[in-house]
């Protein structure tokens, strides 16, 4: 399983509603002084980037713009104007469909639901206070990157069934069943382990499917649409870690194109009683 990639957990929001937006979002407050606020992209900037997708006919492209903002103003209202753009669908295949996150409350609290429930550790005692623990750190996590990070720097994708195709009407009812992470990075520990022209690369973290909904292909597409933004974004290669002993992930990995480059050593892991990770790279072979 890719890893959550932290960001920021320390960072405090809470909820507000709005008279006819359901839920709208509030950074209260930020406990971490030194927290930047990224440079956001225009609308003309972003066509300049080539970023085109697929059209989709899903609910989160339709949306009106008062429906997918986190606060109504006028930094908002660029944002909503970005993100419309890459709303539509990255993959389709096998009766699911991943697009991009649109930044409305319900959906970001389905998202983040479901990785806190892939990658939250069972504790022995008040498992379930820590559980809400742990879920409100994911929360304020991906609230964090959708406020912070330039379009063309952070996505979260998620996957939810495609009408008309191969799932059940139970399956359309669901709404999201699978999330993805995908972040530009430049990590030196990474980029020695790519060509030398490489300067930064396209970080996979996170994936999680809802565990009814497992081994029905749903990773095997977000993946897909990792590929996608790749391409869009301009990046050649796509870099992800999973444990070493988990051997169903690594197939699937290996199955969509990564390959071992590295293993943690081990004064990072067995000396420290650390499980032992993988470093998997695939280098993209689709074209704008």
């Amino acid at each position: 399983m890719a890893h959550l990639l932290r960001s920021y957990p320390n960072t405090s929001l809470e909820f507000r509603t709005g008279s006819s937006y359901g839920y709208s979002l509030l950074r209260k407050r930020a406990i971490r002084e030194n927290l930047l606020t990224s440079k956001e992209f225009s609308s003309k900037e972003i066509s300049r980037r080539n970023f085109l997708v697929q059209s989709c006919s899903t609910a989160g492209s339709t949306s009106p713009a008062g429906e997918v903002g986190l606060v109504e103003n006028n930094e908002t209202s660029q944002r909503v104007t970005n993100v419309k753009v890459e709303l539509g669908c990255l993959a389709t295949e096998f009766g699911w469909k991943v697009r991009r996150l649109a930044p409305i409350g319900d959906e970001i609290r389905e998202a983040s639901h479901i990785q806190a429930q892939a990658f939250y550790e069972s504790a022995f005692v008040f498992n379930d206070f820590f559980f809400e623990l742990f879920k409100a750190e994911v929360l304020a996590g991906l609230m964090y990157k959708l406020r912070n990070s330039p379009q063309d720097r952070y996505a979260c994708l998620v996957a939810e069934a495609e009408t008309g195709g191969d799932t059940s009407s139970s399956d359309s009812k669901q709404g999201l069943v699978g999330v993805v992470d995908v972040t530009v990075l430049r990590d030196q520990n990474v980029l020695n382990h790519l060509p030398p022209d490489s300067e930064e690369y396209l970080y996979i973290s996170g994936i999680a499917v809802l565990e009814s909904f497992r081994r029905r292909k749903i990773a095997t597409v977000l993946l897909k649409a990792c590929d996608m933004v790749s391409s869009l974004w301009g990046f050649k290669h796509l870099v992800l870690r999973a444990y070493e002993d988990d051997f169903g992930a690594r197939e699937l990995y290996s199955n969509a194109g990564y390959r071992v480059i590295s293993v943690d050593p081990p004064w990072l892991t067995t000396w420290v009683g650390r499980k032992r990770r993988v470093l998997m790279v695939k280098q993209s072979n689709l074209t704008p």
